[in-house]
């Protein structure tokens, strides 16, 4: 019977064992570490446990009893650091240790063990564990290898024994540890002694042992580590040598301890000094040494014994990094730190940067303060410049704690997080205005004014800065405060709109003038004077009002600018004014005396030339430095009103050049908008406005009230507001067509889209690799040994540049094969020989060369002419001229490798005597060349047993092979003489006859004769064509794309060693990091699992992964997964497919790579030594990601971090996904993954204190997470939006001078990452005034072919990322960074608040505000095409939808920042339309472009209930028609997307090709592309104005699976309903009340031709959903949508119960948004205008006669009333009384009797009509709604009256009654069966194609699909 502890010791393992599987998954490759697996994190920040047990676990099969010692060691610590058991999972963990010791481990073949004996054991254990690996001996070889340098030719020896070595040093440093922790209760005389002795040794000379198991990031510093040869560099060890501590420093205390094996540094001074902590020292050090050791690559790579780092390099870092503080120094005029540059001296430069970057590197959130860092740095040194001119080191008076120790963090930064954490806690979760509270820019811009030095230093805690928030009481803001409303837009561009507003002033006056331009019509014209100064007034009165919440707080100068311009702009508006009415005067009275119009002249003449002035003082480029060096007071006066200084935002203007494109740009825009409006708009309205104006009274037929007696004012506006609409926002149409133009010209010129097809990559393949050579290949390996010798013709250099091309082509093709795209055949075919052997021509890709042997004989057979007309025949192929020759020169040097002797003489007579022939021209004459073929099968024959390996039976084989080969070319295929010449050639004759001939055949043993043969024998055997090779469509489009890109404008490659160095950084919450096996198999409704639907999407691919594992194609899914490694390969081949993590950092994991195999094979030699060049020789690529110097030069050039937000949760919780990224960590050595970890410990009475840690972390030698730094941070850091603190956290873990951000939905290919230092090399190009500071990056979105959703997003994407951003970025210079994967200036963007802004909300589209950021702070944004990363984009209409409201609402929070006003005011006019129109004025014309239906439909309702329309068409007989038709035509080519597809069209005619490009766009139109860009017209619309009237942008998941499913008509309305399906009713109805009441000349047709926009637009919002539903109109799907709906329509639900399952709850739920007063009244007078149809509607009844009353429309009320009550008797139900149920009953039945008798007799008796019933209908349904809205708005009111439960039923009947009406066309739809076959081929279009039978698969049918 097992003992209870047994039990227990199964029981534990058991569960350790389904933790394991639970979080490392089979197959992970992860090594099982038992219960070293479960240390909690608490247990591992100060100990080692989780090595001792790791080792326990890997002695076990050794020595069981050593085993037991270091786990109840392992014990005894973790009892230690925790005796209560407090942390998390410390009490589990502890009890698992002791069950674990107290079995079989605990015993010694069945005997008690003696503890006393231990230590002696674990003594000798230990003595031979090293004798028994050869540690020593270990150590010895590896430091005579790098002392040596000899890694290069044992790099293949090292590496295969690292991962051994590792764990044995890791093995050996847990024994150590244990001995010294053991050996205090040893003998101090026996083992004791011995072991003391063997510890001081380790410490005094073993630095191996620490060195190979210190963590470390990329640079071990901290002890020296053989197996890393980056610490040799040069550079690095010149830049270890700069920061080291000087004899000058001041002394450090004798008790200070230097960390790790290593010398004292200037880092230890300003720990000690300022109390940084270790791991932030630690890692600004590896910071530093890898910032200063990149500068010096730059400029030259030392060669001394003893390396130094230059003085140009110190300054450069300097300069640099110090920027933004010299600039903020000068701006509050305060004197720097130093004198001047040549005054300060090396060291203190260093220590300088030292400073900034650990006050960066440890302020967390304060990182975002950038002017804060400056003002902390300028203090702090301060206090180093005085410590330093000191003899010793004393601790900073500034970070001193009460304690007497040193802590920045404590002192510095916990006071300014407190301050930010208290008032982001004001901002209720983002649902408070930003006005109430102060955001991260608030606390900023404090620091642009001196008063910020009022702070002190140490900080004086009462200065304002710090000031708390006070319940209710507003906080001051800073320069700007953003309230909400739409007047920002005004205000922010308030140049445009009086532009326009002016220019559409005088285009009406001319044109009432007709045309006319006499000087009546000027003095017209120029009442755009007092326009232009009224409107400058109202902006003027904007800044007063909307700075409201600043004026306590704000800078005294900023109020007086605005007090002094509000009195300037009124007086001017005044006096200008009342001048030009002065003028009218006089024009009114005709007279001759003009003095008052000479004044105005004059008055307005000066003031525009001083407009004129300062602007281009201002504006202008070649104006700017003057009005720089101007110090008169009276002009900065003038300047200071007319434009505010604030820190950001000076000097935002071009060059000349520059400023000249794009004002032309501009210019050619307005002469085509100004035409068109003047003609088509405005013009055709003169006459119809005189006409009706002059029209007599006319009469109203209903109760007019304010439009009698005025000329029909309302009339006029109703006429001329469409057009007025159109014409604000039709700028952005001939920006768009313009755009397109331009933007397709500049891409011809850069040379896009010349290969755009895989016959075209086939035909100018042979150019590929001198361009590649020129663009990619650097100035070292064109210097490589092997081009010594310079070569002699065209084709010597096209075999050099063959040579250099093809390693890299090949390790293309070989990505492309690891990435299933082709087959082993493909690749075959695809790769392209070394070209480094002695044939003497350029050996092509088989692929271009296969069949062109056979064809070239088919040829010769046919042949009746000479030798030169074969030959011309054959060349006329290029491709064929290459194989013939290729072929014939192989076959000599094949033939000539394999037999000596007489045999050799043969071939040499026969080659020589054809050579011959061919320069004699009579090659047809010495062969017969019918005998071709004979030849050519005799010769495959022996080629076919060459490739094999070597037997006695193959050798004798190909000896008779080649023996058969001479009888037939001899006795075949020469002629006569020359065959009797060899016949009695004696020589040949003997040995044949003594049977020497070819005896013995000399088998390829030399690489490239190998391959020579193995090549010859594939040109002659492949018969069939590759010109559809590569067949997959990714390939293709990659290597078109790559291929293409060669040809482009690119900065020369520079070699690695001299690159710019960079990180590449992605921010990853909670996304799918790896699919699991359930999620491959997991089916959704329609019975689809994602593994079957990625086998039918990508068939070829499957098959190709299939052949990659070495299974066969009818392997089924299950046996693939009873395999753990198939397993593992099935999950990543899925992952890879989809929007993963995995996928992403397999993509950028490509860097490293790309970088490995340059620096390889530029062979740059370890750490200065000559090193063997053989392999670059060759340019052999074997072994190159192994080699130790093309690692470490790698690593010293990228970093990429992963910020894995909460990577330490999920540990904790076990979650799969911690899980998958740990096995990522493992398959990447260079990935690093930072994230936030949580420390939770228990204080007095009970409360739990969390310390948060900012943590990095590796993959160690068992696979388990190596920490590397640990940084605390002062809180929790998540105070802003969640993506920017993510990135902000991890941040100060990238390294080198740039930084590209990638999402996690993107990819990266290997012949991309290529072509990455030659883009970091557009950081020191010329572009512009002004270095690049972020480089914006073609993307690919491979999403595309998912479904025709997919597709149009793909497309629209597409577009935008390439044509859009080329002209945005050139002429127009506004580009800014729309989001991943564009490339910032590293150093530039962490000293001026990094790469994204956090506050909360109003930064919700984060990635924007760093270009917002990088312009105002003078950098320059470029954009480059020649390099493209993937990226995923959302593949469903909800998920579309969602992405869409999100950047619509983040675009509405764009429009209130101060970033978008500055940029709005201080770039020139020009500049600021180009901005505008390419930012929030594209949701402003898309806004406008809804309006412009509403306001027409209004209009003509307004005329129609008037009575007016018929009147005016009667009296006038013309109603504008032409302008109006312009107008709604225009507004109708904008909805369906037409001028969204113009830039689409145009990039497919420029990359695709103009047959394509047509082709894709019939395709789109009949995929409805117009609905679905009508439906996102509405989306856009709705979350922009949302947004701007009350708030509620947020972050929305949209989710990034990848079946399209299903989704329920109630999912469908709840996400539409009030963007769509209310304003599209609303539309119907004013469509139908037009139709019904109002005249149109030429009867109905006429009407639908002017409403046509309208009911489209009507049917796309109410029904698109539905059409783009997969499954729509299937009709069991619509039975089950129905219950569905029903079942949510009617459930009321509970507590916790969400909007999803209760209308009840989603109702409320729509309300939150409005939650201000300033919300409700707008939401009121929104609401007003559906009152207007029961009023219009009343007077038009048959009832009413002519009776145009008022008590008509008071009567309408009360008839409203009774209709409630009568609604109220049906709907109430008591709860109680059955008795009063009984009698409600009965009341109900007497109401309905008695309202059908009255109905009747009204009928009956009175004049009303059934016509009037339904007309009452649409009277009554808009005005219920109307009485709804309001209700909502003043919910507080209602719910007070107890109203509140009936006006929730009243809107529970208008949602159903909504979705009967929605829902009734898709159910009778769904009848018929071809309906959902149409809308399957409608959807999935680009997928059948590609060969999936969607339908099959909607329906579940696998079965049928396998079958």
């Amino acid at each position: 019977m097992a003992r209870p502890h047994d039990n227990w010791e199964r029981l534990v393992r058991a569960t350790l064992r389904r933790e394991q599987l639970a979080s490392g998954r089979p197959g992970h490759g992860r090594t099982p570490s038992g219960i070293a697996g479960a240390v909690p994190p608490s247990l591992t920040r100060s100990t080692n446990i989780d090595m001792i047990l790791q080792a326990a676990d890997e002695i076990q099969a050794e020595d069981a009893n050593v085993a037991r010692i270091l786990c109840e060691q392992a014990y005894r610590m973790a009892q230690n650091l925790d005796p209560s058991s407090d942390g998390r999972g410390v009490l589990q963990f502890k009890t698992g240790l002791m069950s674990i010791i107290k079995q079989k481990l605990a015993k010694k073949d069945g005997a008690p063990i003696d503890r006393n004996r231990d230590i002696e054991n674990l003594w000798e254990f230990y003595k031979r564990y090293k004798r028994q690996y050869r540690v020593e001996d270990m150590q010895r070889e590896e430091q005579r290898l790098l002392e040596s340098g000899g890694y290069s030719a044992n790099f293949g020896e090292l590496e295969l024994s690292y991962s051994a070595r590792k764990k044995v040093f890791s093995t050996l440093r847990a024994l150590v540890e244990v001995m010294e922790a053991l050996s205090k209760d040893a003998d101090p005389h026996g083992v004791g002694k011995h072991i003391q002795e063997e510890l001081r040794r380790l410490k005094k000379s073993d630095a191996t042992l620490a060195g190979e198991l210190t963590p470390y990031n990329i640079v071990p510093l901290e002890a020296p580590v053989l197996s890393n040869a980056i610490g040799i560099f040069p550079e690095v060890k010149g830049a270890i040598s700069a920061i080291r501590y000087a004899d000058h420093f001041p002394r450090l205390p004798a008790d200070f301890e230097i960390s790790g094996q290593r010398d004292a540094d200037i880092f230890d001074l300003l720990e000690y000094v300022f109390g940084f902590q270790n791991d932030n020292i630690r890692n600004q050090r590896e910071n530093i040494v890898l910032a200063l050791a990149n500068a010096q690559t730059r400029l030259r790579i030392p060669a001394e014994t003893d390396p130094k780092i230059d003085e140009k390099a110190v300054n450069e870092v300097f300069l640099k990094v110090l920027d933004n503080y010299i600039k903020w120094c000068r701006y509050l005029r305060i004197r720097l730190v130093w004198n001047s540059l040549e005054a300060i001296t090396r060291d203190r430069k260093l220590f300088m940067v030292s400073l900034y970057f650990l006050i960066w590197g440890e302020g967390a959130n304060v990182r975002f303060l950038p002017e804060c860092i400056c003002y902390i740095f300028h203090n702090m040194a301060k206090e180093l410049d005085a410590i330093l001119d000191h003899g010793e080191a004393n601790i900073a008076a500034s970070c001193r704690t009460e304690s007497g120790s040193a802590s920045f963090l404590k002192q510095i930064i916990c006071p300014i997080y407190h301050t930010l954490v208290m008032e982001a806690a004001n901002n209720d979760n983002g649902r408070a205005p930003h006005s109430k509270w102060r955001n991260y820019d608030d606390f900023n811009e404090y620091f642009w004014s001196p008063t910020c030095f009022e702070l002190g230093w140490p900080f004086r805690m009462d200065s304002p800065f710090f000031m708390k928030p006070k319940g209710r009481k507003r906080t001051g803001k800073s320069t700007f405060v953003e309230h909400r409303t739409f007047l920002h837009l005004y205000r922010s561009f308030h140049r445009l709109w009086i532009f326009l507003v002016l220019m559409f002033q005088a285009l009406t006056l001319i044109a009432f003038h007709k045309g006319d331009i006499n000087l009546r019509a000027f003095k017209a014209v120029l009442s755009i004077g007092p326009t232009f100064a009224i409107m400058n007034f109202v902006e003027s009165c904007l800044d007063v009002i909307l700075m409201y919440g600043a004026y306590t707080t704000a800078r005294g100068m900023a109020i007086s600018r605005l007090v002094i311009r509000f009195f300037w702009c009124g007086l001017t508006s005044v006096a200008v004014t009342y001048l030009y009415l002065k003028v009218v005067d006089e024009m009114n009275k005709n007279n001759s005396d003009s003095t008052y119009f000479r004044i105005y002249i004059l008055v307005v003449g000066v003031y525009a030339a001083l407009r004129v002035v300062l602007g281009l003082l201002l504006k202008l480029p070649a104006c700017h430095s003057l009005s720089q060096m101007s110090d008169q007071s009276f002009f900065q006066f003038f300047k200071w009103i007319y434009q505010e200084r604030y820190f950001v935002g000076r000097g935002l203007y071009e060059s000349l050049s520059d400023y000249c494109r794009y004002v032309l740009y501009w210019l050619v825009i307005f002469i085509c908008k100004f035409t068109f409006a003047y003609f088509l708009q405005i013009k055709p309205l003169v006459k119809p406005t005189r006409i009706i104006s002059d029209l007599p009274s006319l009469p109203y037929s209903w109760h007019d009230l304010i439009s009698k007696n005025n000329n029909n004012a309302l009339a006029i506006a109703s006429l001329w507001a469409p057009v007025v609409a159109i014409y604000l926002m039709d700028i952005h149409i001939w920006y768009t067509l313009l755009s397109a133009i331009v933007g397709g010209v500049m891409g011809a010129r850069a040379r896009l889209g010349e290969i755009r097809s895989i016959e075209m990559l086939h035909r100018r393949f042979e150019s590929f690799p001198e361009a590649f050579v020129k663009n990619l290949v650097s100035s070292q390996m064109k210097r490589m040994p092997f081009n010594q010798q310079s070569p002699q013709d065209a084709q010597d250099m096209n075999k050099v540049y063959a040579a250099m091309f093809s390693p890299f082509w090949n390790d293309i093709i070989k990505s492309l094969r690891e990435e299933d795209y082709i087959s082993n055949r493909e690749m075959d075919l695809l790769f392209i020989p070394s070209n480094t052997g002695s044939l003497g021509l350029v050996q092509w890709p088989l692929f271009l060369l296969s069949s062109k042997i056979l064809l070239a004989i088919d040829l010769a057979l046919d042949c009746r002419d000479t030798q030169a007309d074969l030959w011309n025949r054959i060349c006329r192929d290029e491709y064929m001229a290459y194989a013939v020759q290729e072929c014939y020169y192989s076959t000599e040097k094949i033939l000539l490798s394999l037999v000596d002797g007489e045999g050799r003489l043969w071939v040499e007579r026969i080659f020589r005597e054809i050579n011959n022939s061919i320069m004699e021209g009579s090659l047809v004459i010495t062969l017969y060349l019918k005998k071709l073929p004979l030849v050519v099968s005799r010769f495959t024959a022996l080629t076919g047993l060459l490739t094999r390996n070597e037997t006695p039976e193959l050798a004798n084989g190909a000896a008779k092979a080649i023996y058969d080969l001479y009888e037939v070319v001899t006795h075949d295929l020469l002629s006569s003489d020359l065959r009797e010449q060899l016949d009695t050639w004696n020589i040949l004759a003997r040995a044949r006859n003594e049977s020497r001939l070819f005896s013995r055949v000399e088998w390829p043993r030399v690489p490239e004769i190998k391959e020579q043969v193995k090549r010859l024998h594939l040109l002659l055997t492949v018969k069939e064509t590759a010109a559809n090779i590569p067949k997959n469509l990714e390939a293709r489009r990659r290597l078109e794309f790559f291929t293409n890109s060669l040809f482009m404008d690119m900065p020369s490659a520079k070699p690695v060693s001299e690159m710019m160095p960079f990180s590449v950084f992605t921010p990853y919450y909670s996304e799918t990091v790896i699919y699991s096996s359930s999620d491959l198999q997991k089916e959704n409704e329609d019975g689809i699992s994602t593994l079957f639907y990625l086998q039918k999407i990508f068939p070829d691919e499957w098959v190709n992964f299939l052949e990659r594992i070495g299974r066969d194609e009818s392997t089924g899914d299950a046996e693939l997964q009873d395999s753990s490694s198939d397993s593992l390969e099935l999950r990543f081949w899925v992952s890879y497919r989809g929007q993963t993590l995995a996928r992403t950092v397999r993509g950028m994991m490509y860097y490293r790579r790309a970088l490995m195999l340059q620096s390889f094979l530029e062979g740059r030699p370890l750490g200065g030594l000559v090193v063997d060049n053989s392999r670059a020789n060759s340019l052999s690529t074997q072994g190159f990601e192994l080699s130790h110097e093309a690692r470490a030069q790698a690593d010293l050039k990228f970093t990429y971090v992963v910020s894995c937000q909460i990577y330490g949760q999920q540990k904790q919780k076990k979650a799969p996904e911690a899980a998958d990224i740990a096995l990522l960590l493992q398959r990447n050595e260079a990935l690093r993954v930072a994230f936030i970890h949580v420390e939770e410990s228990v204080v007095a009475e009970g409360n739990v204190s969390k310390e948060f840690y900012s943590k990095l972390v590796k993959a160690d030698v068992n696979g388990k997470d190596q920490e590397i730094y640990s940084i605390k941070l002062p809180g929790d850091p998540k105070l802003g939006e969640g993506k920017p603190e993510n990135q902000n956290h991890a941040i100060v873990f990238t390294r080198g001078d740039a930084i590209q951000t990638i999402d996690m939905n993107q990819d990266n290919y290997l012949e991309e990452a290529m072509k990455m230092r030659n883009l970091l090399d557009e950081f020191r190009g010329n572009h512009g005034l002004r270095p690049p500071t972020i480089l914006g990056v073609r993307e690919h979105v491979f999403t595309g072919s998912v479904s025709s959703l997919a597709s149009f997003m793909s497309k629209q994407e597409t577009s935008f990322v390439t044509l859009g951003q080329r002209v945005l970025a050139y002429p127009l210079k506004v580009r800014m960074h729309y989001g991943h994967p564009d490339v910032f200036d590293r150093i530039f963007h962490i000293t001026r608040g990094g790469i994204s802004k956090a506050s909360r909300v109003i930064n919700i589209s984060e990635d924007i505000y760093a270009g917002f950021n990088s312009t105002l702070r003078q950098g320059n944004i470029t954009h480059h095409e020649y390099i493209q990363v993937g990226k995923g984009r959302d593949v469903g209409l909800n998920q579309i939808a969602l992405f869409e409201g999100k950047v619509a609402g983040g675009n509405g929070e764009q429009v209130l920042s101060r970033d978008v006003y500055r940029l709005g005011q201080l770039f020139d006019f020009f500049r600021m339309l180009s901005f505008f129109f390419t930012t929030v004025g594209y949701y402003v014309c898309t806004m406008m472009t809804v309006l412009t239906i509403y306001i027409f439909l209004y209009g003509r309702v307004y005329l129609a209930f008037s009575g007016l329309d018929e009147g005016i068409s009667l009296e006038a007989k013309m109603l504008g028609n032409t302008a109006l038709n312009a107008v709604l035509n225009a507004q109708f080519l904008v909805q369906i997307g037409v001028f969204t597809a113009v830039p689409m069209i145009m990039g497919f005619i420029l990359e695709q090709g103009l047959l394509k490009a047509v082709f894709s766009f019939i395709t789109m139109q009949l995929q409805l592309c117009s609905v679905f860009f009508t439906f996102s017209l509405g989306t856009r619309t709705h979350y922009f104005g949302r947004t701007i009237l009350h708030g509620g942008a947020k972050y929305r998941a949209t989710g990034r699976g990848f079946v399209v499913r299903h989704i329920k008509f109630a999912e469908n309305y709840r996400l539409y309903s009030r963007s769509h399906f209310v304003k599209a009713l609303e539309v119907a109805l004013l469509l139908i009340v037009y139709i019904a009441y109002g005249y149109t000349e030429g009867g109905a047709v006429s009407f639908v031709l002017l409403t046509l926009s309208s009911w489209f637009l009507v049917i796309s919002w109410l029904f698109a959903p539905y059409i783009f539903n997969p499954s729509g109109f299937e009709w069991q799907k619509t039975v089950e949508d129905f219950d569905d709906w029903t079942n949510w329509l009617l459930y009321r639900g509970g507590v916790g119960v969400k909007g999803e399952n209760s209308w009840e709850f989603w109702w409320e739920e729509e309300q939150v948004h409005i939650h201000t007063l300033r919300g409700r009244i707008l939401e009121t007078i929104l609401s007003i205008r559906f009152f207007l149809f029961q009023y219009g509607i009343v007077y038009k009844l048959h009832l009413t006669g002519k009776d145009t009353s008022l008590a008509i429309y008071g009567f309408s009320w009360a008839v409203l009333a009774g209709i409630v009550m009568i609604f109220k008797i049906y709907t109430f139900s008591p709860k109680k009384s059955t008795n009063f149920q009984l009698f409600m009953r009965f009341i109900q039945g007497v109401t309905s009797l008695g309202l059908i008798a009255a109905l009747c007799l009204v009928v009956i008796f009175t004049r009303l009509t059934i016509a009037d019933l339904f007309a009452s209908i649409l009277a009554f349904i808009p005005t219920g709604w109307g009485i709804l809205c309001l209700a909502i708005a003043w919910k507080k009111v209602v719910w007070s009256l107890g109203l509140w439960d009936s006006v929730r039923e009243f809107a529970r009947m208008y949602d159903a009654g909504m979705g009967m009406l929605i829902f009734a066309p898709v159910a009778s739809l769904s009848w018929f069966p071809f309906v959902t076959t149409f809308q399957s081929r409608l959807l999935f279009n680009q997928a059948f194609s590609r060969g999936l039978e969607i339908s099959l698969i909607l329906a579940g049918n696998k079965a049928n699909v396998e079958v």
